[in-house]
Protein backbone atom coordinates (compact mmCIF):
# COMPACT_ATOMS: atom_id res chain seq x y z
CA UNK A 1 0.00 0.00 0.00
CA UNK A 2 2.60 2.46 0.69
CA UNK A 3 4.56 1.96 -2.74
CA UNK A 4 0.86 2.46 -4.18
CA UNK A 5 0.59 5.60 -2.63
CA UNK A 6 4.00 7.11 -2.92
CA UNK A 7 3.74 6.15 -6.96
CA UNK A 8 0.21 7.74 -7.45
CA UNK A 9 1.34 11.14 -5.12
CA UNK A 10 4.06 11.14 -7.58
CA UNK A 11 1.82 10.86 -10.56
CA UNK A 12 -0.69 13.16 -9.53
CA UNK A 13 1.90 16.10 -8.32
CA UNK A 14 3.64 15.44 -11.11
CA UNK A 15 1.10 15.88 -13.76
CA UNK A 16 -0.50 19.03 -12.04
CA UNK A 17 2.73 20.51 -11.61
CA UNK A 18 3.75 20.01 -15.67
CA UNK A 19 -0.03 20.97 -16.57
CA UNK A 20 0.62 24.44 -14.34
CA UNK A 21 3.67 24.72 -15.89
CA UNK A 22 3.01 24.40 -19.84
CA UNK A 23 0.19 26.79 -19.51
CA UNK A 24 2.22 29.32 -17.44
CA UNK A 25 4.80 29.56 -20.46
CA UNK A 26 1.50 30.83 -22.55
CA UNK A 27 -0.98 32.32 -20.29
CA UNK A 28 -2.68 34.37 -22.56
CA UNK A 29 -3.82 31.44 -24.31
CA UNK A 30 -5.37 29.72 -21.74
CA UNK A 31 -7.40 32.92 -21.33
CA UNK A 32 -8.27 32.81 -24.99
CA UNK A 33 -9.43 28.90 -24.58
CA UNK A 34 -11.30 30.36 -21.40
CA UNK A 35 -13.36 33.00 -23.97
CA UNK A 36 -14.82 29.75 -25.85
CA UNK A 37 -16.11 27.98 -23.29
CA UNK A 38 -17.86 31.44 -21.61
CA UNK A 39 -18.89 32.30 -25.24
CA UNK A 40 -20.37 28.35 -25.66
CA UNK A 41 -22.07 28.61 -22.03
CA UNK A 42 -23.56 32.46 -23.40
CA UNK A 43 -20.95 33.95 -20.26
CA UNK A 44 -19.12 36.50 -22.84
CA UNK A 45 -19.23 38.69 -19.54
CA UNK A 46 -16.52 36.74 -18.09
CA UNK A 47 -14.09 37.07 -20.58
CA UNK A 48 -12.45 40.43 -19.15
CA UNK A 49 -11.69 37.83 -15.79
CA UNK A 50 -9.82 35.32 -18.14
CA UNK A 51 -6.60 36.13 -17.74
CA UNK A 52 -6.59 36.85 -14.23
CA UNK A 53 -8.28 33.23 -13.16
CA UNK A 54 -5.40 31.84 -15.67
CA UNK A 55 -3.08 33.03 -13.96
CA UNK A 56 -3.98 32.29 -10.32
CA UNK A 57 -4.88 28.45 -11.74
CA UNK A 58 -1.49 27.93 -13.29
CA UNK A 59 -0.37 29.30 -9.67
CA UNK A 60 -2.16 26.88 -7.49
CA UNK A 61 -1.98 23.52 -9.99
CA UNK A 62 1.81 23.86 -9.42
CA UNK A 63 1.85 24.74 -5.99
CA UNK A 64 -0.95 22.22 -5.18
CA UNK A 65 0.99 19.56 -6.90
CA UNK A 66 4.37 20.81 -5.17
CA UNK A 67 2.16 19.72 -1.81
CA UNK A 68 1.28 16.84 -2.40
CA UNK A 69 4.92 15.93 -3.74
CA UNK A 70 6.05 17.30 0.01
CA UNK A 71 2.89 15.54 1.82
CA UNK A 72 2.15 18.61 3.35
CA UNK A 73 -1.71 19.21 3.90
CA UNK A 74 -2.56 16.95 2.36
CA UNK A 75 -5.95 16.69 2.88
CA UNK A 76 -6.29 20.35 2.26
CA UNK A 77 -4.45 20.21 -1.06
CA UNK A 78 -6.42 16.65 -2.17
CA UNK A 79 -9.67 18.18 -1.71
CA UNK A 80 -9.03 21.09 -3.33
CA UNK A 81 -7.16 19.54 -6.19
CA UNK A 82 -10.53 16.67 -6.26
CA UNK A 83 -12.64 19.63 -6.54
CA UNK A 84 -10.56 21.36 -9.15
CA UNK A 85 -10.47 17.88 -11.38
CA UNK A 86 -14.39 17.26 -10.61
CA UNK A 87 -14.16 20.55 -12.77
CA UNK A 88 -11.76 20.15 -15.30
CA UNK A 89 -13.47 16.80 -16.04
CA UNK A 90 -16.64 18.72 -16.36
CA UNK A 91 -15.31 20.96 -18.88
CA UNK A 92 -13.06 17.91 -20.94
CA UNK A 93 -16.61 15.99 -21.09
CA UNK A 94 -18.56 19.20 -22.66
CA UNK A 95 -15.33 19.76 -24.57
CA UNK A 96 -15.46 16.19 -26.19
CA UNK A 97 -19.14 15.77 -26.13
CA UNK A 98 -21.05 18.67 -26.97
CA UNK A 99 -18.61 19.05 -29.92
CA UNK A 100 -18.77 22.85 -29.70
CA UNK A 101 -14.90 22.98 -28.08
CA UNK A 102 -11.89 21.89 -30.97
CA UNK A 103 -9.55 21.21 -28.05
CA UNK A 104 -9.35 22.08 -24.21
CA UNK A 105 -5.81 23.46 -23.67
CA UNK A 106 -4.66 20.76 -20.72
CA UNK A 107 -1.79 21.05 -21.66
CA UNK A 108 -1.55 24.25 -23.84
CA UNK A 109 -0.47 24.78 -27.40
CA UNK A 110 2.72 22.55 -26.75
CA UNK A 111 0.85 19.23 -26.40
CA UNK A 112 -2.36 19.43 -28.24
CA UNK A 113 -4.91 16.63 -27.22
CA UNK A 114 -8.68 15.59 -28.54
CA UNK A 115 -11.08 16.66 -26.02
CA UNK A 116 -11.61 12.73 -25.50
CA UNK A 117 -8.37 11.99 -24.79
CA UNK A 118 -8.74 15.26 -22.08
CA UNK A 119 -11.58 13.60 -20.74
CA UNK A 120 -9.69 10.13 -20.09
CA UNK A 121 -7.08 11.62 -18.59
CA UNK A 122 -9.02 13.35 -16.39
CA UNK A 123 -11.04 10.26 -14.99
CA UNK A 124 -8.42 8.67 -14.48
CA UNK A 125 -7.10 11.63 -12.33
CA UNK A 126 -10.16 11.66 -10.70
CA UNK A 127 -9.74 8.10 -9.47
CA UNK A 128 -6.28 8.60 -8.14
CA UNK A 129 -7.01 11.85 -6.44
CA UNK A 130 -10.24 9.91 -4.67
CA UNK A 131 -7.42 7.03 -3.86
CA UNK A 132 -4.81 9.84 -2.43
CA UNK A 133 -7.70 11.21 -0.29
CA UNK A 134 -9.10 8.21 1.07
CA UNK A 135 -5.72 7.52 1.85
CA UNK A 136 -4.44 10.78 3.09
CA UNK A 137 -3.77 9.23 6.51
CA UNK A 138 -1.21 6.98 5.91
CA UNK A 139 1.18 9.74 3.92
CA UNK A 140 4.10 11.65 5.98
CA UNK A 141 5.64 14.73 5.16
CA UNK A 142 8.61 14.45 3.91
CA UNK A 143 9.61 18.07 5.41
CA UNK A 144 9.41 20.21 7.85
CA UNK A 145 6.00 22.96 7.88
CA UNK A 146 8.24 25.66 7.59
CA UNK A 147 10.36 24.47 4.77
CA UNK A 148 7.24 23.61 2.87
CA UNK A 149 5.66 26.91 3.93
CA UNK A 150 8.90 28.41 2.45
CA UNK A 151 9.14 26.02 -0.79
CA UNK A 152 5.14 27.03 -1.52
CA UNK A 153 5.67 30.48 -1.32
CA UNK A 154 9.04 30.16 -3.39
CA UNK A 155 7.29 28.05 -6.04
CA UNK A 156 3.88 31.04 -5.80
CA UNK A 157 6.78 33.91 -6.63
CA UNK A 158 8.54 32.02 -9.14
CA UNK A 159 5.74 31.27 -11.26
CA UNK A 160 3.87 34.42 -10.78
CA UNK A 161 7.09 36.85 -12.36
CA UNK A 162 6.94 33.65 -14.81
CA UNK A 163 3.77 34.40 -16.27
CA UNK A 164 4.43 38.08 -15.99
CA UNK A 165 7.80 38.05 -18.06
CA UNK A 166 6.06 35.67 -20.84
CA UNK A 167 3.04 38.58 -21.06
CA UNK A 168 5.67 40.79 -21.53
CA UNK A 169 8.03 39.17 -23.59
CA UNK A 170 6.51 36.41 -25.10
CA UNK A 171 6.24 32.67 -24.06
CA UNK A 172 9.74 30.90 -23.29
CA UNK A 173 8.82 28.39 -25.61
CA UNK A 174 6.60 29.02 -29.06
CA UNK A 175 4.72 26.10 -30.06
CA UNK A 176 2.45 27.71 -32.01
CA UNK A 177 2.62 27.59 -36.10
CA UNK A 178 3.92 31.73 -36.20
CA UNK A 179 6.75 30.70 -34.14
CA UNK A 180 10.65 31.94 -35.27
CA UNK A 181 12.01 29.76 -38.31
CA UNK A 182 8.52 28.76 -39.34
CA UNK A 183 7.51 29.40 -43.21
CA UNK A 184 4.14 31.22 -43.11
CA UNK A 185 3.57 30.29 -46.71
CA UNK A 186 4.47 26.81 -46.26
CA UNK A 187 2.35 26.54 -42.92
CA UNK A 188 -0.96 27.63 -45.18
CA UNK A 189 -0.57 24.97 -47.91
CA UNK A 190 -3.05 21.71 -47.73
CA UNK A 191 -0.57 18.76 -46.06
CA UNK A 192 0.25 16.05 -48.26
CA UNK A 193 -2.49 13.40 -47.87
CA UNK A 194 -5.06 15.34 -47.27
CA UNK A 195 -9.01 14.29 -48.58
CA UNK A 196 -11.90 16.87 -48.54
CA UNK A 197 -15.25 15.73 -47.70
CA UNK A 198 -17.09 14.46 -50.67
CA UNK A 199 -20.70 15.74 -50.91
CA UNK A 200 -23.84 14.55 -53.62
CA UNK A 201 -25.90 17.48 -54.26
CA UNK A 202 -30.05 17.29 -55.04
CA UNK A 203 -32.09 19.65 -56.58
CA UNK A 204 -35.90 20.40 -55.60
CA UNK A 205 -37.83 21.78 -58.46
CA UNK A 206 -41.59 22.32 -58.74
CA UNK A 207 -43.70 21.65 -61.64
CA UNK A 208 -47.74 21.10 -62.04
CA UNK A 209 -48.03 21.34 -57.78
CA UNK A 210 -45.61 18.22 -57.62
CA UNK A 211 -41.90 18.66 -56.47
CA UNK A 212 -38.95 17.01 -58.01
CA UNK A 213 -35.67 16.00 -56.84
CA UNK A 214 -32.65 15.78 -59.44
CA UNK A 215 -29.23 14.73 -59.09
CA UNK A 216 -26.37 17.03 -60.46
CA UNK A 217 -26.14 15.11 -63.87
CA UNK A 218 -30.37 14.53 -64.04
CA UNK A 219 -31.32 17.72 -64.39
CA UNK A 220 -34.14 18.21 -67.58
CA UNK A 221 -32.52 20.31 -70.35
CA UNK A 222 -36.20 22.37 -70.09
CA UNK A 223 -35.49 23.03 -66.27
CA UNK A 224 -35.41 27.00 -66.72
CA UNK A 225 -38.15 27.17 -68.87
CA UNK A 226 -40.72 24.41 -67.39
CA UNK A 227 -39.82 24.47 -63.77
CA UNK A 228 -40.00 26.37 -60.69
CA UNK A 229 -36.30 25.92 -58.17
CA UNK A 230 -37.38 25.16 -54.63
CA UNK A 231 -33.88 24.32 -53.24
CA UNK A 232 -30.36 22.51 -52.93
CA UNK A 233 -29.64 19.99 -50.59
CA UNK A 234 -26.61 17.83 -49.91
CA UNK A 235 -25.64 14.44 -48.40
CA UNK A 236 -22.12 13.33 -47.95
CA UNK A 237 -21.16 10.69 -49.38
CA UNK A 238 -17.10 10.12 -48.11
CA UNK A 239 -15.65 11.67 -45.06
CA UNK A 240 -12.88 13.30 -44.91
CA UNK A 241 -9.67 13.40 -42.95
CA UNK A 242 -8.63 15.48 -40.31
CA UNK A 243 -5.49 16.88 -42.05
CA UNK A 244 -5.86 20.53 -42.65
CA UNK A 245 -3.39 23.37 -43.09
CA UNK A 246 -1.49 24.45 -39.73
CA UNK A 247 -2.47 28.35 -40.60
CA UNK A 248 -5.78 28.84 -41.47
CA UNK A 249 -7.58 32.60 -42.20
CA UNK A 250 -4.69 34.06 -42.38
CA UNK A 251 -5.41 36.91 -44.75
CA UNK A 252 -3.76 40.72 -45.11
CA UNK A 253 -6.17 42.94 -46.80
CA UNK A 254 -5.52 46.67 -47.81
CA UNK A 255 -7.71 49.35 -46.48
CA UNK A 256 -9.76 49.30 -49.80
CA UNK A 257 -10.68 45.29 -49.11
CA UNK A 258 -7.99 43.65 -51.33
CA UNK A 259 -6.37 40.89 -50.22
CA UNK A 260 -2.47 40.89 -50.30
CA UNK A 261 -1.27 38.07 -48.59
CA UNK A 262 0.22 36.16 -50.99
CA UNK A 263 2.05 39.20 -52.31
CA UNK A 264 3.21 40.60 -49.23
CA UNK A 265 4.72 36.97 -48.08
CA UNK A 266 6.38 36.43 -51.04
CA UNK A 267 7.97 39.77 -51.55
CA UNK A 268 11.71 39.98 -52.17
CA UNK A 269 13.80 41.04 -49.14
CA UNK A 270 13.28 41.26 -45.15
CA UNK A 271 10.42 43.25 -44.41
CA UNK A 272 8.62 43.78 -40.65
CA UNK A 273 4.91 43.07 -39.43
CA UNK A 274 3.31 44.40 -36.62
CA UNK A 275 0.69 42.80 -34.80
CA UNK A 276 -1.53 44.90 -33.02
CA UNK A 277 -4.34 43.56 -31.43
CA UNK A 278 -6.01 46.39 -30.30
CA UNK A 279 -4.23 49.46 -31.35
CA UNK A 280 -5.30 52.15 -28.48
CA UNK A 281 -4.34 49.72 -25.87
CA UNK A 282 -1.23 50.79 -24.18
CA UNK A 283 -0.31 54.07 -26.57
CA UNK A 284 3.03 54.02 -25.11
CA UNK A 285 3.57 50.70 -26.65
CA UNK A 286 3.99 51.82 -29.92
CA UNK A 287 7.51 53.25 -30.61
CA UNK A 288 7.59 55.13 -33.58
CA UNK A 289 11.51 56.02 -33.28
CA UNK A 290 11.74 52.15 -33.58
CA UNK A 291 9.67 52.74 -36.88
CA UNK A 292 11.51 55.43 -38.17
CA UNK A 293 14.25 53.26 -37.80
CA UNK A 294 12.91 50.66 -40.28
CA UNK A 295 12.46 53.37 -42.76
CA UNK A 296 15.79 55.10 -42.61
CA UNK A 297 17.07 51.30 -43.48
CA UNK A 298 14.64 50.80 -46.16
CA UNK A 299 12.86 48.24 -44.83
CA UNK A 300 9.12 47.70 -45.43
CA UNK A 301 7.29 47.69 -42.04
CA UNK A 302 3.28 46.84 -42.26
CA UNK A 303 0.40 47.56 -38.86
CA UNK A 304 -1.52 44.49 -39.31
CA UNK A 305 -4.41 45.11 -37.05
CA UNK A 306 -8.43 44.33 -36.94
CA UNK A 307 -9.42 47.59 -36.52
CA UNK A 308 -7.33 49.59 -39.64
CA UNK A 309 -9.33 52.53 -39.34
CA UNK A 310 -8.64 53.60 -35.53
CA UNK A 311 -4.66 52.52 -36.76
CA UNK A 312 -5.31 54.53 -39.75
CA UNK A 313 -6.72 57.73 -37.61
CA UNK A 314 -3.79 57.11 -34.36
CA UNK A 315 -0.70 56.65 -36.84
CA UNK A 316 -1.49 58.70 -39.70
CA UNK A 317 -0.75 58.23 -43.61
CA UNK A 318 3.00 57.83 -43.36
CA UNK A 319 2.19 54.16 -42.18
CA UNK A 320 0.93 51.13 -44.41
CA UNK A 321 -2.35 49.77 -42.43
CA UNK A 322 -3.49 46.01 -43.10
CA UNK A 323 -6.31 44.45 -41.82
CA UNK A 324 -6.40 40.76 -40.41
CA UNK A 325 -9.46 38.34 -37.96
CA UNK A 326 -8.61 39.37 -34.47
CA UNK A 327 -8.97 35.50 -33.50
CA UNK A 328 -5.70 35.31 -35.76
CA UNK A 329 -3.95 37.90 -34.21
CA UNK A 330 -4.22 36.73 -31.06
CA UNK A 331 -3.29 33.51 -32.22
CA UNK A 332 0.10 35.05 -34.10
CA UNK A 333 0.89 37.70 -31.46
CA UNK A 334 0.39 37.01 -28.08
CA UNK A 335 1.62 40.06 -26.96
CA UNK A 336 0.67 43.31 -27.33
CA UNK A 337 2.23 44.64 -30.11
CA UNK A 338 4.57 41.97 -31.26
CA UNK A 339 6.83 42.26 -34.30
CA UNK A 340 7.52 39.91 -36.87
CA UNK A 341 10.91 40.41 -39.07
CA UNK A 342 10.38 37.93 -42.12
CA UNK A 343 12.27 36.98 -45.16
CA UNK A 344 10.03 35.47 -48.39
CA UNK A 345 7.98 33.95 -45.43
CA UNK A 346 9.87 32.37 -42.90
CA UNK A 347 9.90 34.24 -39.79
CA UNK A 348 13.67 35.05 -38.96
CA UNK A 349 12.74 36.68 -35.75
CA UNK A 350 9.49 37.43 -33.36
CA UNK A 351 9.79 40.02 -30.64
CA UNK A 352 6.98 42.01 -28.44
CA UNK A 353 7.58 45.67 -27.84
CA UNK A 354 9.55 45.18 -25.05
CA UNK A 355 12.56 43.76 -26.86
CA UNK A 356 13.34 46.25 -29.87
CA UNK A 357 17.01 45.44 -29.32
CA UNK A 358 16.32 42.08 -30.50
CA UNK A 359 13.77 43.31 -33.30
CA UNK A 360 16.70 45.48 -34.60
CA UNK A 361 18.84 42.28 -33.97
CA UNK A 362 16.46 39.99 -36.27
CA UNK A 363 17.17 43.00 -39.37
CA UNK A 364 21.52 42.21 -39.03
Amino acid sequence: MKVLLTITRIIVGVLFIFSGLVKANDPQGLSYKMHEYFEAWNMAALNDYALALALVMNVFEIVAGIAILLGWRVKLFTWLLLLLIIFFTFLTGYAAFSGKIAACGCFGDCIPLKPIESFWKDVILLVLIVFLLINHQRIRPLVTPKIAVVSLALATLIVSVMQWYVLEHLPFVDCLPYKKGNDLVEQMKMPPGYIADEYAYTFKYKRDGKEFEFTQDSIPDDVDENYEFVGRGQKLIRKGNDLKPKITDFTLKTLSGTDTTQAILTQPGKYILMFAQVVLDKPQRYDQTLWREFRERNIPFFIVTADPESARLKFGPGYTVLSCDATVIKTAARANPTYFVIQGGKVLGKESYARTEEILQSLK
